[in-house]
């Protein structure tokens, strides 16, 4: 085996062009028993160096039976699909190779980011205008929604006690979130030091949003208590419903009490280019820290999110760490390093950047009605067919229903084993039913009549064989 660039990418191209042309023929892959994995594969690393064309035929072999998450019959995750000028934006990340810590290393990159850090600040109304203190907002790109939500909760405790960083936790910190919010909110409690049971989930309405009153009688009782009230975690489109948290609601508690208001919108949140669905974080302007997935619903390559803040200096506050080593040259507001969490990271702006350059906002704007329209097209069949039981409501981008009262979860795994369809089921307080998400831009109503023709048409060949719900 030989470094030859050139080579190697002439054999990328070819196995994405049968990739590609395999999605079309087989769009959902064989599952592979994980017992099967090694006699399937030849994953061994040896000490000698594999021959090129037995190299090429096991590479070839494990992307051909990887998951095919951007098919027209994948409707498993909160993310589907794939935009070309993003996963252009994607690979030229990837050949420049930077690292997004400085401008000496990054360049104009840098610039890239903070461009649409500015232009997503502008669009959900965080601005130096209008504010007297003259409070400049900001923002980063992390790894991810859980990444997000991680640092917005430790800007929130470090801003409720700056002494906090240096001394470590003396009192006790109170975080609020929903009962049906992200887990990476526990998972953040524990890595800040706050500890999970500090924690405090607020029940939902059966909509799935956050219930106003008991998240305000909690507060009350927690000071009452001698506690501490840091954090609220909202949600912009949750896990399974889908479903928005009224933020206007929720904003004059957070206000009254100085808590910390953040709206993880890493699902729902890209409706800020939806001048039809914006409505939905109405109230957004009025948060502390907001962050949104393109990856999810916007057909950018994982993992790309973005996290804002009303108020930069929380984010150098948290962040900024000297390091004679790295920081050599140029400002501190063009060194990105000095407001994020890593240091080595990789360059996450450019494929939504190619994106939004090519099809400007209104482009933006047009993927996220389309996928409500799928949506809406699902939802119309269901409530026109007496087989179908709808759970959620309008304006959600996961549509949850069940079929002939037969086992969802049951039904689900036999699909995804028989390579039928990949889709995922979803929980509710008492109930559990099929889940479907309609993020992938690329489908169209077609491939929605198709998932549910393959849906019946499998129940019916196999109603023998699947259990009926207790």
């Amino acid at each position: 085996m030989h470094n030859n660039i050139s080579e190697d990418l002439k054999f990328f191209n070819e196995l994405i062009n049968e990739l590609i042309n395999e999605e079309k023929i087989n769009p959902v892959s064989q599952p592979i028993p994980i017992d099967k994995l090694k006699s399937q594969f030849d994953l061994n690393l040896n000490s000698t160096p594999a021959i090129t064309e037995d190299f090429k035929d096991e590479l070839r072999k494990l992307v051909l039976n990887t998951p095919k998450s951007s098919s027209n019959r994948f409707f498993n995750q909160l993310f589907g699909g794939r935009h070309s000028k993003a996963v252009l934006g994607e690979l030229l990340a990837v050949m420049l190779n930077n690292s997004m810590a400085t401008y000496k290393i990054a360049g104009p990159q840098v610039a890239v980011e903070k461009e649409i850090i500015e232009k997503v600040n502008m669009l959900i109304g965080y601005s130096k205008e209008g504010n007297s203190e003259s409070i400049l907002p900001g923002g980063t790109i992390p790894t991810g929604g859980s990444m997000s939500n991680f640092m917005s909760m430790l800007m929130a405790r470090d801003k409720k006690d700056s002494q906090i960083k240096n001394k470590g936790i003396q009192r006790r910190l109170i975080a609020y979130t929903s009962e049906n919010a992200h887990y990476s909110i526990s998972k953040s409690a524990s890595f800040i030091g706050i500890g999970r049971e500090n924690v405090r989930y607020i029940s939902s309405d059966k909509y799935g949003r956050i219930n106003i009153n008991e998240f305000n009688d909690q507060v009350k009782t927690d000071i009452k208590n001698g506690l501490i009230p840091f954090y609220l975690n909202a949600t912009a489109g949750t896990t399974v419903l889908c479903a928005f948290d009224p933020v206007t609601e929720l904003s004059p508690i957070c206000k009254k009490h100085n808590i910390w208001l953040h709206l993880d919108g890493a699902f729902g949140g890209s409706v800020i280019f939806s001048n039809k669905y914006r409505h939905l974080v109405k109230g957004v302007e009025l948060t502390d820290s907001f962050c949104f997935n393109p990856h999810k619903t916007l057909g950018t390559p994982i993992s790309t999110s973005i996290l804002v803040v009303k108020n930069n200096k929380d984010l150098y506050n948290s962040f900024d760490n000297e390091a004679n080593y790295l920081y050599q040259t140029h400002t501190e507001e063009y060194n990105l390093g000095k407001t994020s969490f890593e240091c080595g990271r990789r360059n996450n702006a450019l494929k939504f950047w190619c994106l939004w350059k090519a099809v400007g906002t209104n482009g933006l704007e047009k993927i996220i009605d389309h996928e409500f329209r799928l949506a809406d097209f699902a939802r119309s069949y269901i409530l026109n067919n007496k087989d179908y039981k709808l759970y959620n409501s309008n304006e959600s981008l996961t549509v949850c229903f069940n079929y002939k009262d037969y086992d969802a979860k049951e039904l689900c795994t036999k699909l995804y084993e028989s390579s039928k369809l990949m889709v995922g089921f979803g929980l509710f307080h008492e109930d559990i039913f099929i889940r479907l998400v309609t993020i992938n831009s690329e489908n169209t109503t077609k491939e929605i009549l198709n998932f549910f023709k393959i849906l019946e048409e499998f129940v019916s060949e196999n109603a023998s064989l699947l259990k009926k719900r207790v």
